[in-house]
């Protein structure tokens, strides 16, 4: 028996108009494992991870720090160190499988077909070339450019970003611009040449409300122009909700939870994606109402629980049928729209709107 749930008052979706996903996924991750040895044993950064992410669509990727959301993007790109990383599953491009692809394979999609905005664009940038140099480098890697065609495709890119006076600037220095200028720097360096997947790795985080809003403003014009696949990497659910099409939740290096930004924010399905969303604080509400925590640590990746790894925190453990263990019994995500949870259907309506909704008026 299928059921719905009332709609939560989460956060107002005000990204994009609804679209039906494509029929042929562009990136396709399955059950992908990424495993790193260390003195204490072996850390199981992400646990079967499987998603897709269509063409013109953005994917948004949340859940708190430690949940391997970045891990498995790098797996993307190939950037993690194959003597000291162990990468299982299956990284689908358009057919092509990125975990068996060698290096230099992978040297010709990064900054070409696949490109990155990195989380602090001041580490990220090099102090030493001017923001031109390092815009038009991976331009004249991948498409052969010289210096003065280059050059030219730099001062573009710092117009489409929205840099003033860019034939100017495209000589200074990254020191010379500001935290949002920087990090229009790395969103012009990564769409340089027109890549059809952009992972943006927690690209607002450092940036007052204001010019995160024009950032995320941006990245949709420009995917509207370009056409490319977008993967959101966050913990903020207010950013999520802004730019995304679809939803996954990460927890201990697995998915919780996924479905459409609409569905997963409005009628949550799983406890871990209702604790995020209790912990966030609203326009127009209570300030004097404290928001509710998540209680306990997340697990150890070097020795996660066997079942649920939400279970050691969940309040809801002991409601689940008898016949499944939450410690033991590892519940699995459903194709689609869904939840890895062991609660039934009825009885996540049931608590969610005797006892989750209320909280989040």
């Amino acid at each position: 028996m299928t059921t719905t749930q009332p709609a939560a008052p989460g956060p107002e979706v005000t990204g994009r108009p609804a679209t039906e996903p494509a029929a042929e996924p562009f990136l396709s991750v399955r059950d992908l494992r990424v495993r790193f040895g260390t003195e204490d044993g072996v850390v199981k950064a992400v646990d079967g991870l499987s998603f897709d992410v269509a063409r013109g669509r953005t994917l948004g990727i949340v859940g708190e720090s430690g949940s391997g959301k970045s891990v498995a993007n790098q797996a993307i790109l190939g950037l993690h160190n194959p003597k000291a990383t162990d990468i299982t599953g299956q990284i689908l491009l358009e057919g092509e499988d990125l975990v068996t692809a060698r290096e230099r394979r992978m040297e010709q999609l990064r900054g070409n077909k696949i490109a990155i905005i990195f989380q602090d664009p001041l580490t990220s940038l090099s102090p030493y070339h001017t923001v031109g140099q390092q815009i038009a480098e991976p331009f004249r890697k991948h498409r052969g450019a010289g210096r003065r065609e280059a050059r030219e495709r730099a001062v573009e890119m710092l117009a489409k970003v929205g840099i003033p006076h860019p034939a100017r600037r495209v000589d200074d220095y990254p020191h010379q611009f500001s935290g949002g200028m920087r990090q229009r720097v790395m969103i012009a360096m990564a769409l340089v040449c027109d890549p059809d997947l952009l992972i943006a790795d927690e690209p607002t985080t450092a940036l007052d409300v204001t010019v995160q809003a024009q950032i995320l403003d941006l990245l949709l014009e420009l995917q509207q122009e370009f056409g490319s696949a977008i993967i959101m990497i966050t913990h903020d659910l207010g950013v999520v909700s802004r730019v995304s099409d679809d939803i996954l939740v990460m927890y201990a290096g697995r998915a919780v939870e996924r479905g459409t930004v609409h569905d997963v924010l409005s009628r949550p399905q799983h406890p871990y994606t209702w604790g995020l969303l209790g912990s966030m604080p609203r326009l127009g509400g209570d300030v004097g109402k404290e928001l509710v925590s998540i209680p306990g640590a997340p697990p150890s990746l070097l020795d996660p629980p066997s079942g649920c790894p939400f279970a050691p925190r969940c309040t809801f453990r002991d409601e689940v049928p008898d016949n499944l263990s939450c410690a033991d019994d590892r519940p699995a995500l459903p194709d689609g729209r869904g939840a890895a949870c062991h609660l039934t259907g009825e009885r996540r309506t049931v608590l969610f709107t005797e006892r989750i909704r209320p909280r989040l008026l």
